[in-house]
Formats: C-alpha cells, sequence, structure tokens
C-alpha cells in the first residue's frame, strides 16, 4: 500500500516548512521521518557530541509534538538508503518529499535515494526550505553565478522583488502548515526513540543557546557584534543548520531591524550556491593558484593553537571558547583563522576541519567559505597580504580584556605562555611564502 513520506533533515520543525506544506496540502496520511545516519555518525571524531544530542532532544520534542497532533515520527537510526528500501518493501510506489540539501554528500545521497524510489515505482518531490535563494536563483546577467558578495548581495535584495520594504517580499512568507496538521498519518500506538546510548553516544554539559533573541539585540548588531565581550550576536547558528527555526522568518524580522543582520543572512545563502556550483571547494582552494602554497604544517605548533596556548590573547581565548562551549564568537573567528594560515602557515584544510568536529553551528559551506577567506584563497577573499595584528585586535575588540580574561585567567601572570612565534617575523614569512607560490603559478 502506498504512502507519503516527509523526509525531516536540516528542516527539524512543523511550523513554516516548505516540503512538509506540499506534502500536507497535496496529500492524506502523511507520514513524517526522521534517519540518524550512520555514514555522518560514524565520521564524528568524538561520541560525546553536543551537537547529537541536541538532534536527539530536537527528534525527541518532534516526536512528542506529531504524537500530540495525533501521529508519530518514525525515527531510524541506519544508512539511509537502507531505510527507504526497508520501507518501500512494506509501501511500494510511495511518494517522498523533503527540502533541499546542497552539500556534495548530500546531493550524491539524494541522487541514490531518488533511484530507489524510481526502482519501486514510487516519486520524490524536493523543495527550496533552508535558503532565501538557492543554486541559479541570483546570477549574474549572463546566468553564470556571483563569486563576489557585494554585488550577488544587490541583486539578492533586487530579487526579493519588494522594493524598500524587503520584509514583504513573498520571498519570505512563511509556510502556512498548521491549517493542515488533519493530513498527518494517524496513529494509535507508537514507535519507541532511539536512544542516544543504542547509538554509542554519551551526554555533554555543553549549553545550547535557545531560539530567542530579543529585538534591540538585533537593532544593536551593527554596533555590537564586533566586540566578544558583549552578548552582541545572537548564536542562533546551530538553529539554522538544523532548521529548528525558519530562515523565512529571521530574514523578514531582520529585513525590519538590522541591514547588517540581514546581510549576514545573505552570506549564508552566498556561500551555499558557491559550494553548490563549485564542488571543488570543498576539499581545494577556490583559486587554483593557491593550491602551490607551501604550509609549514608544525603539528606542534597546530596542537598548541588548538589548545590556545599560541602566546596571544585573543587567539587563545577564541579557541578555549571554541573547546569549552561549542561556539566561538564571529570576529575572534576570523583572527584565529588567519593566525593559523597566515602566522603558522598551517593549511587551512586543518583548521576547516578542527572547527567542524568542534563547532555547534558547523555549516559545511559557511564553514569552508569562512576559512579560504581568512587564507586568502577563496571567493570574495581578504587578499593575502592582508594579515590580521593579533595585538591591535585585542585592543581594538578587547579593550578592558574582559573576553580574554573570561578565557585565559593565566593572562597577565607569570603562568602565560610565551608567543609561540613573533608577529612581524612571521608576516614576513607568510608575505614570502604566497609570492612565492604566486610568483611559481604565473612563471
Amino acid at each position: 500500500m502506498a504512502k507519503t513520506f516527509l523526509w525531516l533533515r536540516r528542516d527539524l520543525r512543523l511550523e513554516d516548512n516548505a516540503a512538509l506544506h506540499s506534502a500536507l496540502m497535496e496529500n492524506s496520511d502523511v507520514q513524517c521521518v526522521f534517519i540518524f545516519d550512520k555514514y555522518i555518525l560514524g565520521k564524528l571524531p568524538s561520541k560525546v557530541d553536543a551537537r547529537v544530542e541536541f538532534l536527539h532532544t530536537t527528534i525527541e520534542s518532534l516526536k512528542r509534538q506529531l504524537i500530540g497532533l495525533g501521529s508519530d515520527l518514525w525515527v531510524y537510526y541506519g544508512k539511509p538508503e537502507t531505510v527507504w528500501t526497508d520501507l518501500l518493501s512494506q509501501y511500494p510506489e510511495s511518494k517522498l518529499y523533503y527540502n533541499r540539501d546542497y552539500e556534495p554528500s548530500a546531493l550524491a545521497r539524494d541522487t541514490t535515494i531518488t533511484e530507489i524510489f524510481d526502482q519501486s515505482g514510487g516519486s520524490v518531490l524536493s523543495y527550496k526550505d533552508h535558503v532565501i535563494f538557492e543554486q541559479d536563483e541570483v546570477t549574474k546577467d549572463d546566468g553564470l553565478p556571483y563569486t563576489v558578495f557585494t554585488p550577488y548581495k544587490r541583486k539578492w535584495l533586487k530579487a526579493l522583488e519588494a522594493g524598500e520594504d524587503y520584509a514583504a517580499s513573498q520571498y519570505l512568507a512563511p509556510y502556512e502548515c498548521t491549517q493542515y496538521y488533519h493530513q498527518l498519518s494517524q496513529h494509535t500506538s507508537h514507535q519507541d526513540l532511539v536512544s542516544l546510548d543504542a547509538m554509542g553516544f554519551h551526554p555533554t554539559d555543553i549549553e545550547i543557546p535557545g531560539t530567542q533573541v530579543s529585538q534591540s539585540l538585533i537593532r544593536d548588531y551593527e554596533e555590537k557584534r564586533n566586540f566578544p565581550a558583549l552578548n552582541g550576536t545572537s548564536k542562533l547558528g546551530i538553529h539554522f543548520r538544523f532548521g529548528t527555526i525558519s530562515i523565512r522568518d529571521k530574514a523578514r524580522k531582520a529585513a525590519k531591524l538590522s541591514a547588517t543582520y540581514l546581510s549576514e543572512l545573505i552570506w549564508r545563502d552566498f556561500y551555499s550556491q558557491i559550494l553548490y556550483h563549485f564542488p571543488h571547494v570543498a576539499d581545494k582552494a577556490f583559486r587554483p593558484k593557491y593550491e602551490g602554497i607551501a604550509w609549514r604544517n608544525n603539528e606542534k605548533e597546530f596542537d598548541l593553537w588548538c589548545q590556545g596556548q599560541t602566546g596571544y590573547p585573543i587567539v587563545d581565548a577564541g579557541m578555549r571558547e571554541l573547546n569549552t562551549t561549542g561556539f566561538m564568537h564571529n570576529r575572534v573567528r576570523m583572527i584565529t583563522a588567519s593566525f593559523l594560515t597566515k602566522h603558522l602557515l598551517i593549511d587551512w584544510r586543518w583548521g576547516e576541519q578542527y572547527f567542524a568536529d568542534k563547532l555547534l553551528d558547523f555549516d559545511l559551506a559557511s564553514n569552508n567559505g569562512g576559512w579560504q577567506w581568512a587564507a586568502g584563497c577563496g571567493t570574495d577573499a581578504a587578499p593575502y597580504f592582508r594579515i590580521f595584528n593579533p595585538h591591535t585586535q585585542l585592543d581594538k575588540f578587547d579593550k578592558g580584556r574582559q573576553y580574554v580574561n573570561q578565557y585565559v585567567p593565566e593572562y597577565g601572570t607569570d603562568a602565560y605562555t610565551d608567543y609561540i612565534v613573533d608577529h612581524k617575523e612571521a608576516r614576513e614569512r607568510c608575505l614570502a611564502t604566497y609570492k612565492q607560490c604566486l610568483d611559481a603559478f604565473e612563471g
């Protein structure tokens, strides 16, 4: 007997959900499914991962919400192709609805699942939900993708087709799902939820930021966002990453309160379309001429950077914040990334992977874009000769040392480590190394 499935992935909410809205409008007996993907979980370096715990808590909450509506969330721990093959053996010729994911591995996975449904006589329908504009919706006049942010942003805002009242754009309008909840599959008994322990993971003591952000914080975002000691950023990254909040809702509110915060959301779309159009950036420099950089890749220095023991307090505070909370302030992300790639001449991919392992809000497109920007090899990148001075960055953005004192309590005492590299010498070494690489490429 055929069934209609809604596959929840990076859209973990029942409100303002594009694929769910279409599934409920067009069908009855819609069954929601979530899969704890063994491929993804198996690659994580630790079995104590706050992101997995957050996912599990979120799925548990969604399951309760669906049970409250008379339905249920079917939750599996396995390989997606195995789960869907088994379900289709019970419900052949079924329909599958999902919201699109643009990461290379996700695109490959979804191609495989579509083939499985095709072979069973079923069908697959996908929707845009994770971004405001995707793939080819915002391009140059000749149809080619933008690789520089500022003109992309101008075209993005124009594409809203809302004049100056961006918040009124149809592209930011919510999908009203609640009125169709009666179309959900109904159950009188419910499946048990697989436990964290059964998947081999364990609870953490890391606190996940909530979804409630004051209007004043967004309104003051431009003024306060660069100062890590202030409560000046929303910390909504993990919720955008897993779709526990709607990007349309936040963009609509940002359009009324802060052009700067809205611009940050546009960066998400920009990096997403870069990853889609140029998938090689996942493991190679966007600009091929930078692939020849003679990285030093000193493992001892990398370990000191990871531990926050470089002797540069703004760098060390950032790394310790990351290691203890799973979060790092945006300004400090740029400083720490610049230090690793420019001062230590360590391959940006090492730092990118470390952030991927540690950040609660890890998103491949944005993380990759940020690291390549810092290394000077990406789209719209900082030029290679722009090297953050950690001393001036500290004085400018943590003048009172509140941030540093919070995470580097030994700062200012004899217990604090010496510089692992001299700033002036490191800067000169970096400039010479990059110039040698570019000269070799051009010669």
